[in-house]
């Protein structure tokens, strides 16, 4: 067997390399190595794939390649050992499904006017002529709306201690003193809650704790009229017909959660820093909004072509979702000409394939009109993964993009602090504004663009 080609460099290296500059490290071998690219892991070839030929055979062919949940372990920290990213084959199926119920149809409109009010209300609290940092503030509203759609809590000490440990969970993997001492011997070990680890995994057991506390006081509730995911799972059976048990309900919770809150927010956060950097996409983009008058209905603003374009780009040229969650060869395949052998990884490289110049001209500008201009295919944009393995609450993301993204321009007057270009940094998962998008709160904005002061602490 021949693999693709790929850097020789010992893998901490090269790990090391990509945390320091992710999209500086994986231009550079692109440029070098092509589109399909060979990184030793240990004895373990990893191959990544940024060709859309390449990427179809991956999520297409499920007979010779299988997504295997065992890949994902290493994920099970924060999601739990039977979350979705955990399970394989019918057990897969059936939990993907139930989760899926949630995120489409009648309750995902109704939704709608909530994620507008919540907007409203954070964004309200702003002060005017103070700088804030919009990647937190966003955050706050991403995360509110997770666990308002997911748990079905609104307000009250539950609700304020689980969304308190699902921020910190996120927030502190990402502090340099977590960083540091994690790359250091024996970082990695749990020395009890003063240690960075330990400190980990006491705020998942405390999450986990009061997630399956919940869990079991709802289903107390037999006839609860609750129309949210965890009900949703609670009244739901397996693929034998037997209802899930609490602890399977209780991990299925995890991930449409943390996708709400961490990818969602990190999504927006991009989208405001490039909206406010370019005045011609803002001007556009406020044009559209100001064209659906006052007070728009929210399916009215989710179809707008131009915002749905804006939110397009901004996945693709900084994705939250660097990578496809991996494959495993099981038998010999052919993929781009290689003949692969079992116990290979696949790995669709997303970030890459949204740089190819023969896709999107002038990758590195940010251009909402190539998303007018030309429809791609779902091996060309690729945001959220694909075959079995794509998100779950891709279409929801969407949807909660635009309208949080569309209240903020519609009422506010915003402003970056400073024009020198946002860093991404690469935070376990995702890429998020190393500065967090520091922004100017100016004042409240009327339809059709007239402004008037905000009052501090209205809503």
């Amino acid at each position: 067997m021949k693999l693709p080609p790929g850097p020789k460099t010992p893998s901490w290296l090269l790990n090391l390399q990509f945390e320091a500059d992710p999209f500086g490290y994986m231009d550079g071998i692109s440029k070098r190595y092509g589109d399909i690219v060979t990184v030793m892991l240990n004895s373990t070839p990893v191959v990544y794939v940024s060709n859309p030929l390449g990427i179809k055979e991956i999520f297409t062919n499920t007979k010779e390649i299988a997504a295997r949940g065992e890949l994902n372990q290493d994920f099970a920290l924060m999601t739990g050992n039977q979350g979705v990213l955990q399970l394989n084959g019918l057990v897969h199926k059936n939990r993907r499904k139930l989760l899926m119920q949630g995120f489409h149809g009648a309750r995902m409109q109704a939704c709608g006017r909530r994620i507008c009010e919540l907007t409203e209300k954070i964004m309200s609290q702003q002060v005017v002529g103070k700088s804030f940092v919009a990647y937190p503030t966003i955050e706050d509203i991403t995360l509110r709306v997770g666990v308002e759609v997911v748990l079905g809590l609104h307000e009250g000490e539950l609700y304020n201690k689980i969304k308190h440990l699902f921020a910190s969970i996120i927030k502190y993997p990402q502090s340099p003193l977590f960083q540091l001492v994690t790359k250091l011997p024996f970082g990695q070990r749990d020395l009890g809650r003063w240690s960075p680890r330990g400190y980990m995994l006491h705020l998942r057991r405390e999450l986990f704790q009061l997630l399956y506390t919940e869990v079991q006081e709802r289903r107390k509730q037999a006839g609860s009229s609750h129309t949210d995911i965890l009900c949703d799972l609670i009244f739901a059976h397996d693929e034998t017909g037997e209802p899930l048990s609490d602890e399977e309900v209780r991990d299925l919770l995890l991930s449409p959660i943390f996708a709400a809150q961490d990818a969602s927010g990190t999504a927006l956060a991009w989208s405001l820093y490039w909206i406010h950097r370019l005045p011609a996409v803002r001007s556009r983009l406020l044009e559209e909004l100001d064209s659906l008058g006052e007070n728009p209905d929210p399916m009215s603003i989710v179809a707008l072509p131009y915002l749905s374009a804006v939110c397009n780009e901004a996945l693709r040229i900084y994705p939250t979702q660097l990578f496809t969650f991996p494959r495993l060869v099981e038998s010999t395949v052919e993929v781009m000409g290689y003949e692969l052998s079992p116990g290979t990884v696949l790995i669709g490289n997303i970030y890459s394939t949204h740089q190819r110049e023969d896709l999107y001209p002038h990758p590195k500008e940010f251009n909402p009109e190539r998303f007018l201009e030309k429809q791609f295919s779902p091996y060309e944009f690729f945001p959220f993964g694909g075959g079995s393995r794509v998100c779950i609450g891709g279409a929801f993301a969407l949807f909660e993009m635009k309208l949080v993204l569309a209240t903020i321009l519609s009422r506010y007057q915003l402003e970056l602090v400073s024009q020198r270009p946002e860093r991404p940094k690469f935070g376990g998962l995702i890429c998020y504004p190393a500065s967090g998008v520091k922004m100017m709160m100016h004042s409240r904005r009327q339809h059709q663009g007239q402004s008037q002061p905000l009052v501090v602490g209205s809503i």
